[in-house]
């Protein structure tokens, strides 16, 4: 990789050591784990913003081409940069006469309108036809990997306290949490299984609430003259820091401090997915799932079902898993290198050999049985999302529905069933005018709706 990394930027040292740690496949050196928290410090000169001033400059024009006239303050805040880094750019520009100043708020530069001459346009056209990227000036690949590095959790950040908090609304025996505490501290790879409707979507979920310190994420990266989209509004959840725009301090304005992104798909899923994808009308890459989900979770939802299989999946990562980075390719052949930060989190209802092999499975470092819940857990479940429902359970009306349902029948519990089983009384409640309580009748018109029964008239 050709960027170099600016020391401003990342507060870090720029030493030799560090070049050569940026080519190599270690992403993470000891002087980064020990820092504990990373912010980017805003650039004072161009070349702090480790890319090529002329990209800076064709950000100008394309930026005065679609927005029109407009105030050199206002041009210097949507790029991010503080004004003075532009300000002999934008001279040179209207030396070339690119630019005009169209006119002025009397408080020198900063306040000058600025719009594109006839030439200027035609310069910004043609720039226009290499990428149509417009927002803030992106951060070299050297950097946002040095960064992610940095942002990792350090080892021994979850307590047991914290990991019981984000499970707070779910009724998770102190067996799950066991198990799922050391995968979660390991950053590393997690496969949930069981039958369906036991919550394993919900347990994976839940991981999302655990307590976190936040991040800073770049709006985009820049590597081999190519720019990749990450910051995504619909995963990335800005944090709001201070009442003043991050450009009026010493924070770098390209970045968006958010909180540690959770990300999930399910079937969808394809391995064309797991690359960069290039948009060839605005020729700019949007960054594929794992990577906005660095220093997050990443979870994917019925593994096995996808429209890649199982095995390419995990074929596609075993280098990530294990070596903690990941190589992206680019249309004219190019590779990235990045680093694969993100937890990755399986779940599924098929059983374990129905993913593949045994060797196929060693690549997924925890694995946990998520069983179905006894009576105990059963009732708690049902008592608690009755009562969210303003509709409380007497233990006696209970005790008869489990008996003759579930006991008698030899049916088995299932986490969703409590949900489902008063969401349907609700119904039922609502569009016959009943009473708002909970009645045996009540919860036997419940149960025949929500399971098919097989009877000899349905029978094939």
């Amino acid at each position: 990789m050709a960027e170099e990394t600016s020391s401003s930027s990342l507060l870090i040292d720029s030493t030799e050591k560090q070049q050569e740690f940026m080519s190599e496949l270690d992403f993470a050196p000891k002087e980064f784990r020990r820092r504990e928290r990373f912010k980017p410090s805003a650039p004072r000169t161009i070349e702090d913003t480790g890319v090529p001033g002329a990209l800076i400059e064709q950000l100008i024009l394309k930026f005065l081409y679609f927005k029109g006239d407009l105030l050199a303050s206002d041009l210097s805040r949507l790029m991010g940069l503080k004004f003075s880094l532009i300000e002999q750019m934008i001279e040179d520009l209207k030396v070339q006469r690119n630019i005009q100043v169209k006119s002025s708020l009397g408080y020198g530069p900063v306040s000058a309108m600025l719009s594109l001459t006839e030439g200027g346009r035609s310069v910004a056209r043609d720039y226009l036809e290499n990428n149509q990227y417009v927002g803030p000036v992106p951060v070299p690949v050297t950097q946002y990997t040095a960064a992610v590095c940095t942002q990792r959790m350090p080892a021994g950040w979850l307590t047991r306290e914290r990991l019981a908090a984000a499970y707070a609304d779910l009724v998770v025996s102190d067996a799950t949490l066991d198990q799922i505490g050391p995968a979660i501290s390991s950053g590393k790879s997690f496969l949930i299984y069981g039958q369906p409707g036991n919550g394993k979507t919900q347990i994976a979920e839940a991981l999302a609430n655990i307590s976190t310190t936040d991040i800073y994420i770049p709006y985009a990266i820049e590597a081999q003259g190519n720019i990749v989209q990450l910051f995504d509004p619909i995963y990335h959840k800005p944090v709001d820091s201070d009442n003043e725009p991050a450009y009026e301090h010493e924070i770098d304005a390209r970045w968006v401090r958010c909180k540690r992104p959770f990300i999930a798909t399910g079937g969808e899923l394809s391995l064309e997915m797991l690359d960069l994808s290039f948009n060839r009308v605005s020729r700019i890459y949007d960054a594929p799932f794992q990577l906005k989900a660095n220093n997050g979770i990443y979870l994917i939802d019925d593994f096995g079902r996808q429209k890649a299989t199982s095995a390419e999946i995990l074929n596609r990562w075993i280098i990530p898993m294990e070596r903690r980075i990941d190589y992206l390719s680019f249309e004219n052949g190019g590779k990235m290198t990045v680093p694969f930060e993100t937890f990755p989190v399986f779940s599924t209802n098929l059983t374990p050999d129905q993913l593949g092999d045994e060797a196929f499975l060693r690549r997924i470092h925890y694995k946990m049985l998520l069983r179905s819940p006894d009576d105990g857990e059963f009732r708690t479940i049902f008592y608690k999302f009755a009562e969210s429902r303003g509709l409380p359970i007497a233990t006696e009306l209970l005790d008869r529905f489990i008996q003759k349902h579930y006991t008698a029948a030899g049916k088995k519990f299932r986490r969703c069933h409590p949900r489902d089983l008063i969401s349907h009384c609700i119904d039922y409640v609502h569009f016959k005018r009943l009473p708002f309580e909970l009645t045996d009748e009540l919860l036997d018109l419940a149960f025949a709706s929500c399971f098919a029964v097989l009877t000899e008239s349905t029978e094939a």
